[in-house]
């Protein structure tokens, strides 16, 4: 796990969360999903975008306001983000992946992908398809669609068996289309939230 670095258009060098090339060669013909135009995330569908693992330098381009337009972030610092990404990378099993528009160097979509390692179907590993969102100017553009599918794609190059995901009832639909599928007498997703120690 080298320090994947690349060169933006300013200049200055950003390391990337997991090596980009990975994601050069998903086959999307192999999702039911369809896309019109055609688009993938080696060709996404505009010169002014691209699809690539998040860097460090994406705290500067919008990456945690985007996340806020799904949930909660809270108020966090360079040196907490910096942190964060540098456990995240050197722990492995997590791809953060995100559409740039170059134009104005905004991230405007992401999903993260987490992988565990499991004793189960031979040692095997397993998906979870986290955070998805679309920054809300730039819906109708494919781009869920197209950061979701890249993602699941990137499931299955790593060798995962399985990908899960929680979701609105209001999406269920969306994602059956992507190739998901609510399973018979497991639909429910549970949850234990642990709240924060005010002190």
């Amino acid at each position: 796990m080298g320090m994947e670095t690349h060169c933006g258009e300013d200049g200055h060098l950003s390391e990337y969360l997991y090596r980009p090339e990975i994601l050069q060669k998903l086959d999307f013909s192999k999702s039911p999903a369809t896309f019109n135009p055609i688009i993938s995330a080696a060709n996404p569908g505009a010169e002014w975008m691209v699809v690539r693992p998040l860097q460090r330098a994406d705290y500067d381009k919008g990456f945690l306001q985007l996340l806020s337009q799904l949930t909660s972030t809270g108020s966090i610092t360079r040196k907490q983000f910096d942190e964060r990404f540098t456990q995240m990378k050197i722990s492995g099993g997590h791809y953060v992946t995100v559409i740039e528009d170059k134009r104005s160097a905004k991230i405007i979509a992401a999903a993260t992908l987490t992988v565990e390692q499991k004793f189960i179907h031979n040692c095997s590993l397993r998906g979870r398809l986290e955070d998805v969102v679309v920054n809300d100017t730039y819906r109708g553009k494919q781009l869920g669609k197209l950061i979701v599918v890249t993602v699941s794609l990137l499931a299955q190059e790593l060798g995962c068996y399985k990908m899960s995901l929680d979701c609105k009832d209001k999406l269920i639909k969306f994602y059956e289309t992507l190739g998901y599928k609510l399973e018979p007498g497991n639909s429910n997703a549970m949850n234990m939230r642990f709240e924060e120690d005010p002190s």
